[in-house]
């Protein structure tokens, strides 16, 4: 059995629903105070149990073991990479993920979790390296310390603990996410209900829409996942998961209007408090990814574009599909 963390959330629900496939038994641990939410994330994809994230902390910290577990995949964290609320920031993407490494650690169990390009901060430099890490607001912060963390206590030989630095990941899934959706996501909800795509209006150099980021598909953050959590030999490492190819977000919103038929762009100010902290340019450095043993190619903007909007086609209307 392998246990997902936020196994009810994009990344993880997708997850969830590769090792259904793969015939692997599934414990979700999540928040599960909201059953739409839940539902959203999982649909009817069958698992072996779901257990409420607090009800598992406090398993965890009273010594249970949970059986024969294969693997955790810790994708549990409050994602909003806006959110100022630095007590919650510090318990769910630190506190609660440092007892997930002792727990791994003790039961001897592969680890692999969700970190953040957001470490990165407004630097051009994103090769996993401490001098390149300049997070920009708490959350970017609440992931580095858990990196560090990671660093210090899960460097020698042993089982597996490899961390992923997610870029700007989009695809099938995520329409419950609202505000925290990805770009990709939020053109695709503008196109089709008010045919224009609002995108920032130039900074730090860049045209408007002409700011770029590392898209990459949640299709492939799921194999790289998998690829580690599988893997034969104890891997120990950080790594980043993007494409390696900067892409504009007006390439993105062509992309997107091209698929569902039409619909403008629109270029309004970038609101002041997101100035200073706003990532005009990210592209990842795979060569820690491919030093590895991580070899795949990863899905191109446009074919995975075509990909997630005819899942979302689906899910607004199921009847279509």
């Amino acid at each position: 059995m392998y246990i997902v963390t936020g196994g009810a959330g994009f990344i993880g629900g997708n997850l969830v629903r590769a090792l259904v496939a793969r015939g692997e038994q599934v414990l979700v641990v999540d928040d599960l105070s909201d059953p739409a939410r839940v539902a959203a994330g999982l649909g009817d994809t069958h698992v072996v149990d779901c257990l409420d994230k607090e009800a598992f902390r406090e398993a965890v910290a009273a010594g249970r073991t949970f059986g024969a577990v294969r693997g955790l995949f810790h994708q549990g964290a409050c994602a909003d990479t806006l959110s100022t609320d630095r007590w919650k920031l510090w318990w769910d993407n630190y506190e609660f993920s440092t007892l997930m490494l002792r727990w791994a650690l003790v039961q001897d169990i592969p680890l692999v979790y969700a970190s953040s390009a957001a470490v990165y901060g407004r630097g051009h430099a994103f090769a996993e390296r401490p001098e390149n890490e300049r997070p920009a607001n708490y959350y970017a912060w609440s992931k580095l310390l858990f990196d560090r963390y990671v660093r210090l206590h899960a460097s020698g030989p042993g089982s597996t603990v490899v961390g992923l630095r997610y870029f700007n990941v989009y695809g099938p899934g995520e329409s419950h996410k609202g505000r925290m959706a990805s770009t990709a996501y939020q053109a695709y909800r503008q196109a089709t209900g008010e045919g224009l795509v609002r995108l920032f209006q130039g900074t730090d150099g860049f045209p408007h829409g002409g700011q770029q980021r590392d898209f990459v598909s949640v299709a492939d953050v799921i194999a790289v996942n998998l690829h580690f959590m599988m893997s034969p030999e104890p891997r120990r490492a950080i790594v980043n998961v993007g494409t390696g190819c900067a892409r504009s977000f007006n390439d993105l919103a062509g992309a997107v209007t091209r698929e569902v038929g039409g619909g403008s762009i629109v270029y309004v100010p970038m609101p002041a408090s997101l100035r200073d902290r706003y990532q005009s340019f990210t592209q990842a450095d795979l060569a820690a990814l491919r030093h590895a043993g991580y070899e795949a190619e990863f899905t191109p903007l446009e074919t995975g574009i075509a990909h997630a909007v005819a899942h979302w086609n689906a899910e607004a209307d199921p009847s279509a599909a």
